[in-house]
């Protein structure tokens, strides 16, 4: 069971990279597409693998980003982990909407705030767009296959 574990963890983590590969143009070059595995980890598998995937995709994401904010990365990956974890519960408890909207908010507004004041106001501004577009993807990808999974997750069940 452990090894299985393990096998389900490095596939989400290696969606993660490959989605790191594809970035959004920005001021910060460690933006991509690595979000959306850990969103749907999150679900699939709870919060807490979701936010551990979410951690490691972002630093597989800044390192093919080249790290752009070198130490910054540990508490973007720390956000991450905390944004997964929130998304799981919220799209559990609620919807997968409402988990997509504060997914979105959050993660273009609210997790580049400790660099407003670490790096400055200048930066922050200049990264939002581009956050945005990047939570705004990752998200509606998340949408887009969650149902799907969920169905083929729940049909693997009933023929068990």
């Amino acid at each position: 069971m452990v090894s299985r574990k393990i096998s389900v963890y490095a596939l989400f983590i290696a969606l993660s990279a490959v989605g790191a590969a594809f970035k959004i143009p920005s001021s910060v070059g460690s933006i991509g597409l690595d979000s959306f595995p850990s969103l749907i980890a999150g679900v699939l598998l709870g919060g807490i693998s979701g936010g551990v995937i979410a951690a490691v995709g972002h630093v597989l994401s800044a390192f093919l980003g080249g790290f752009p904010l070198g130490p910054f990365h540990v508490i973007i990956g720390l956000e991450m982990f905390l944004l997964v974890f929130v998304y799981s519960w919220l799209h559990k408890k609620y919807s997968i909407y409402i988990g997509s909207i504060i997914f979105i908010i959050a993660n273009s507004v609210v997790l580049p705030l400790p660099f407003l004041f670490l790096i400055s106001e200048k930066f922050y501004f200049a990264a939002i767009p581009s956050l945005f577009i990047g939570a705004v993807l990752n998200g509606a990808v998340a949408a887009v296959l969650l149902p799907r999974l969920q169905l083929i997750k729940l049909w693997r069940k009933r023929s068990q």
